[in-house]
């Protein structure tokens, strides 16, 4: 069941995410990605303000089973840089302020490595298809 509440919370995120994004393009232009830099920020704050009043002896404690539907579900769903942001600040929070340097530098550094590894891979097979043409 707790399944469900993940994708039911990730429908939610993920529509809210294509009309947030959607909507600051409009408003502020294409030429800068104000809408995804927004959801990113706005995310971040979403997921540990929350986790922040509802875990385990905080103010308003809700079962796992909710915090779970809104983190990884509704905050999955709009952004997974929440998730990011939220897992660095506890490892800092933790003492293990070089781990939580090592994940950023990791994440930025790997991730934009595989992007632009999939962005070079798309092309190849794209010029093969236009080769054979």
């Amino acid at each position: 069941m707790l399944y469900l509440w993940v994708a039911i919370g990730g429908a939610i995120g993920s529509v809210a995410r294509f009309w947030f994004g959607n909507a600051m393009a409009a408003t502020l232009g294409a030429a800068f990605p104000w809408g995804t830099l927004t959801i990113n920020v706005l995310g971040s704050f979403l997921i540990s303000f929350f986790s922040g009043l509802t875990g385990m002896g905080h103010r308003f404690a809700l079962p796992s089973d909710a915090r779970i539907f809104f983190t990884v579900g509704v905050c999955g769903g709009f952004t997974t840089f929440s998730s990011f942001s939220l897992q660095t600040v506890e490892l800092a929070r933790g003492g293990q302020t070089g781990r939580a340097a090592l994940y950023v530098a990791a994440s930025l550094i790997i991730c934009l490595a595989a992007c632009a590894f999939g962005v070079w891979a798309a092309s190849a097979i794209n010029q093969q298809a236009v080769s054979r043409a």
